[in-house]
């Protein structure tokens, strides 16, 4: 198919409501989000407690935290699909090609990322901040809310970074979902199907939705920032 005819019959999809593509985007964001909901919380905690702590071996959970940045995703679902298959100490869950063993492997997919993320922003956060909480009577918990609620913008960076992680990887999602269609296929697995079969316009028109959320999602955490130019003015 011609690349302008593609692109014509991409839009055409994304306008009609083609029930088949609608159904895909909405198993990738249903997966994305869950994953992001179980893997915030422990993330920030894990992150927090890693930047603030000083236990043994700290230097070493560091090390551990950013070298998993650069594990592959096929190899988290390689490891994923031993530990659920029927032989596998999981295998019981019957997690393996569903939406459940999708979001299993995004979790750990947005782990490492939102830890990392998370440690980089509350270790360059002022140490006064935790200081002052403290002097002021907070509780372990409170003085944590407070240094998070200071360094929020970077948490938010690390969430929106963590989404884009889970919701843009492929390898994963094809040895745990297996592609299933209405089932377990995402808009991922969709396009690398589609571009194999020649044929363009899903592909392109999933795309669009991938490119579109990023762009929607980043725009709204530089609204939330706002101008830092002005607010060192108001200042």
């Amino acid at each position: 198919m011609p690349f302008l005819d593609a692109i014509q019959a991409a839009f055409a999809l994304l306008l009609s409501g083609n029930a088949e593509l609608w159904q895909i985007i909405w198993v990738s964001l249903k997966t994305a989000v869950l994953a992001l909901v179980v893997a915030t919380p422990l993330a920030i905690v894990a992150g927090y407690a890693i930047a603030t702590g000083s236990f043994r071996g700290r230097r070493v959970a560091i090390w551990l935290v950013q070298a998993s940045l650069s594990l592959p995703t096929v190899l988290i679902g390689l490891l994923l699909y031993l530990v659920l298959s029927r032989q596998g100490p999981l295998g019981g869950l019957h997690w393996l090609f569903s939406q459940s063993g999708i979001v299993a492997g995004q979790v750990l997919i947005a782990l490492p990322v939102l830890v990392a993320f998370s440690l980089a922003a509350i270790q360059a956060a002022d140490p006064r901040i935790a200081e002052t909480a403290v002097t002021l009577g907070a509780s372990r918990w409170g003085t944590m809310r407070t240094v998070l609620h200071e360094v929020r913008f970077g948490v938010m960076a690390a969430i929106i970074s963590g989404f884009g992680r889970v919701i843009s990887e492929v390898g994963c999602a094809i040895m745990i979902g297996g592609n299933i269609a209405g089932e377990t296929r995402t808009m991922t697995t969709a396009i690398a199907l589609q571009t194999s079969k020649g044929e363009f316009a899903q592909g392109i028109a999933l795309g669009v939705v991938l490119v579109t959320l990023a762009l929607l999602i980043n725009a709204g955490l530089v609204f939330a920032q706002g101008d830092p130019r002005m607010a060192k003015g108001a200042s």
